[in-house]
């Protein structure tokens, strides 16, 4: 299930938001934003600590903590409820908007009555807000592309929440009385971005008491449908799950069947039918006689179509077909071929947790090496200057090879480097000479999206070409269903990072999970290396790498294609980039 941390964060997130739109205190506004960012990355359930343990979280008063008790004590927060009953319901629905604010909400609300999503869009078609202070045509054209993430998304949820909710289904059912086999299924097991429902499936002789046992679980608000075959319930966090329950020797056919997508499935069927066979989620049979031929595993139904087992990740009739019955089907990268996050953050700047921490977290998941990145001073906001970027390179270098990692022989590495931010012309926070000490420089856009596609093209590229930049960070900067990604030739950055040996990030926090799979796939054409980094804040963030790593299998990546799979001594060749050439030069 959802943490309770993250139920919490989003509530904060929303009380921030009401309180700007009541035109309150921004500071105010301010304080709860960062309280939700740092209850939402703490390692303990807040649900579990009283106040004093509320307290030790960052960012956290004692207003706030008694704020966290309330909401557990009587699932709601008194304050956050008196602001949304000043609010009119209309500009609550108008904030939900990605790229339109607070105050321009409560504008559209006050001057032309605009309360809801539809009403806005008919409003921009009529050019009625041109008349508004701080309306425009470029304006219109932000909040058009607003409305269509929103309504993209639609009820979805992203990847994290729904695993977290599935891994959960999938434990407890299979405990569940005579449940044999338990998993999900659909489009959360091929690790689609966003996930409508969650498919899980069990195999089991008598199908009643693991339908019983869904049904009783604590978080159901709704049973939609209950049946032998099939029951259907819906969440209380408003996300809807269908259970199939099947014969445990029809376990691979329906496994098959219900992983998908539906153009796969397809294509398997197609297969079937030329060799005089018929699919479905009971097996594979013969047409004429009827007689099953293989359904009891994936891997028999597969092999008796002329097929290898096809990972999940593949399925999206995406040439996966052709490559298995030509025996060229990748081999796929796994999180355990990840040997060290290059993209992580402190306390220094933005992240919540002390150096010690960060790294103490990394050597528990056994890495070889793991860098730490803060923000260069460009984001002002991060108050980083070069004595204190100095200072933490020497601690990192106190602590390089400390921690022994499980299965490793040797300390972990430890890398240090800096996140830096792509101004608007291309450039980064440090000149050459300075970046020339770091292990590896990450470089990212921040700020200024809506510049033309030729100056976010020119911008990246000439990050590119920085000799010191070895990693382009989260590169189209979207975030999935609030801001769209930037306009620039993809195109062109993806020749541009094979000519100058520029890894592209694939952003592993599921936000983001920037490259999509259909532009890693474009890239890996190019020739282009990747890194797979979790981008975390927290050390819980760190496990976000699973979703990274999903989303590099839906791009064909294989564990060549990710710099962050291989040995340190080839992770650091690859990190000289053009510096050696440089040096020898002057």
């Amino acid at each position: 299930m959802a943490r309770s941390n993250d139920e919490v964060a989003a509530l904060f997130h929303e009380y921030a938001d009401l309180i700007s739109i009541n035109g309150g205190d921004a500071y105010k506004s301010r304080v709860y934003e960062k309280a939700a960012r740092s209850i939402g990355g703490y390692h303990a359930d807040v649900s579990t600590l009283d106040v004093k343990g509320l307290q030790e979280i960052p960012n956290v008063g004692r207003s706030i903590a008694e704020k966290i008790l309330e909401y557990f004590r009587s699932g709601s927060v008194s304050a956050v409820e008196e602001l949304r009953a000043k609010i009119p319901t209309g500009v609550r629905r108008l904030t939900a908007i990605p790229t339109l604010g607070p105050k321009k909400a409560c504008a559209l609300h006050e001057e032309l009555g605009i309360s809801s999503v539809e009403e806005l869009a008919d409003a921009i078609h009529d050019e009625r807000l041109r008349d508004l202070k701080g309306f425009g045509p470029k304006t219109e054209e932000n909040i058009l592309h607003g409305i269509e993430l929103l309504q993209s998304s639609g009820e979805r949820a992203l990847l994290d929440v729904a695993m977290d909710l599935a891994d959960d289904i999938v434990t407890e059912l299979s405990r569940a009385t005579g449940c044999q086999r338990c998993t999900y299924a659909g489009s959360l097991r091929r690790f689609r971005e966003t996930i409508g429902d969650i498919d899980v499936l069990a195999a089991a002789d008598r199908s009643a008491p693991v339908m019983r046992a869904f049904t009783e679980l604590p978080y159901v608000s709704e049973v939609i449908a209950h049946g032998e075959k099939k029951t259907s319930i819906r969440t209380t966090k408003g996300l809807s799950v269908d259970l199939r329950v099947v014969p445990p020797d029809s376990w691979g056919a329906a496994l098959q069947y219900f992983t998908g997508s539906k153009a796969h499935n397809i294509r398997t069927r197609e297969l079937a039918v030329h060799q005089k066979l018929k699919l479905s989620e009971y097996g594979l049979f013969d047409a004429e006689s009827g007689k099953k031929i293989a359904s009891e595993t994936e891997e028999d139904v597969y092999a008796r179509l002329g097929l290898p087992w096809i990972p999940p990740t593949l399925r999206e009739d995406r040439g996966e077909i052709e490559a298995g019955l030509h025996d060229e089907l990748p081999d796929l990268v796994q999180e355990t071929d990840i040997r060290g996050d290059l993209h992580t953050h402190t306390d220094l700047t933005d992240g919540l947790a002390p150096l010690e921490e960060m790294v103490a977290a990394a050597a528990e998941r056994g890495y070889a090496y793991y860098a730490v990145t803060d923000h260069g001073p460009n984001l002002y906001m991060q108050r980083m200057t070069d004595e204190r970027i100095l200072a933490q390179r020497d601690r990192v270098r106190e602590l390089d090879g400390e921690h022994t990692t499980r299965g490793r022989r040797g300390g972990m590495r430890l890398l240090h480097g800096a996140e830096l931010n792509i101004g608007p012309d291309g450039t980064v926070d440090w000149p050459e000479e300075f970046l020339a000490g770091f292990d590896l420089c990450v470089a990212s856009v921040h700020s200024h999206f809506n510049q033309g596609s030729e100056a976010l093209t020119r911008r990246i590229v000439r990050a590119c070409e920085n000799p010191c930049v070895n990693i382009i960070g989260h590169p189209t900067t979207r975030l999935i269903g609030k801001r769209p990604p930037i306009d620039a030739d993809l195109e062109e950055i993806f020749a541009a990072c094979a000519r100058t040996g520029t890894a592209l990030e694939i952003n592993a926090h599921p936000d983001r999970l920037d490259l999509r799979d259909e532009d890693i796939l474009r890239a890996k054409r190019h020739g282009v290396k990747f890194s797979v980094d979790s981008d975390a804040h927290a050390t819980v963030h760190l496990a976000n790498m699973r979703y990274g790593v999903g989303t590099a299998q839906r791009g064909w990546l294989t564990r060549d294609d990710v710099i962050n799979t291989w040995p340190e001594t080839r992770l650091r060749s690859f990190l000289l980039k053009g510096r050696t050439a440089r040096r020898s030069r002057g």
